[in-house]
């Protein structure tokens, strides 16, 4: 009888987790945010959505959201432009996921803005600074109303900025850069970021802060080395994951007027958004600060589970800080 042929040999992990691996081949598996829908009109919401490609050689795209516009004088109103960027701990999701195509038709339908929804290269196959390189060109296109629904309805002078999680990290990165650039690298002339929204950020840092767990802190070195592999030798120090780190740029520069922070009281990453919030209130940043914490719940329960009561009044928050309340 011949012998049986070996079982392959199993192939050695970089990173595992339940939602992605890495192999040291460089193979990676995503577990989650994987699902795509087209953009087309939602009759649900009376929200139309379209694609534009960004960049043809990378393939960043970001997907724009129009709300149902009035009849009469209203019409021809000028909308305020949101950037969104979507979460996954930089590594996950896509602008084109049911579930955050679902939540910025809703978002869009009851605040009354203009969305922009960014596509993003993800790491580890494009490591750090692809995310943020690729970020900062979308919004300044948004800013530029390059495209026909921008120029026709947005204005340019009330954009507002929001993200959840990795996007959340993305987030304080453009508004800093925003409020940080001289007039030649900024956003086109006229541009203002009015208002920042961080959902659930990720942050991290060598030094533990107040109520942070272990735990999450090891996990994140490990995901940071990941996904910025080239960073200095500062680690989970670099400013772009720990904005109070001793290299970061001041928070009082800060784009914005207002700034909403929000976390859940079983987030893992809630001890570092509240640090942030803290250390924003007391940069001398000239803005308004704002902090919601949902009782109970978990990091990003509100797009995983936007049935939950808590999810509904948090949708309530958000979209009154948008509309100005």
């Amino acid at each position: 009888m011949r012998a049986m042929d070996p079982a392959p040999a199993a192939s050695k992990m970089r990173f595992d987790s339940p939602a992605f691996r890495v192999h040291e081949d460089g193979r990676v598996e995503r577990f989650f945010g994987t699902d795509t829908t087209e953009p087309g009109f939602d009759a649900a919401t009376g929200v139309t959505s379209k694609d534009v490609v960004l960049d043809g050689a990378t393939g960043v795209f970001s997907r724009l959201y129009l709300p149902a516009l009035p009849d009469g004088p209203d019409r021809g109103r000028r909308l305020p432009i949101l950037v969104y960027f979507h979460g996954g701990g930089l590594v996950l999701g896509s602008a084109a996921s049911q579930m955050y195509h679902g939540y910025l038709n809703s978002v869009v339908s009851r605040a009354g803005v203009l969305a922009v929804s960014v596509d993003y290269r993800l790491a580890p196959e494009h490591p750090i600074p692809a995310a943020y390189e690729d970020s900062w060109m979308a919004l300044s296109w948004a800013a530029s109303r390059a495209d026909p629904w921008l120029s026709e309805h947005g204005d340019a002078g009330r954009i507002f900025l929001a993200g959840d999680s990795g996007g959340a990290n993305i987030v304080h990165n453009m508004a800093i850069m925003a409020g940080s650039a001289d007039d030649d690298n900024g956003l086109p002339v006229g541009a203002v970021v009015e208002r920042v929204i961080l959902l659930h950020p990720m942050f991290g840092g060598k030094e533990p802060v107040d109520g942070e767990a272990a735990d999450t802190r090891y996990h994140m070195e490990k995901l940071w080395a990941l996904i910025c592999p080239d960073g200095d030798g500062l680690g989970v120090d670099d400013p772009r994951l720990n904005p109070m780190a001793p290299a970061a740029p001041r928070l009082r520069a800060l784009a914005g007027r207002r700034l909403l922070v929000c976390s859940a009281e079983r987030d893992f990453a809630r001890a570092r958004a509240a640090a942030y919030y803290q250390a924003v209130k007391g940069s001398g940043w000239p803005g308004t600060a704002e902090w919601v914490e949902s009782p109970g719940e978990e990091h990003g329960f509100f797009l995983l589970q936007p049935e939950r009561d808590e999810s509904s009044a948090l949708m309530d928050r958000v979209v009154a800080f948008l509309s100005g309340e």
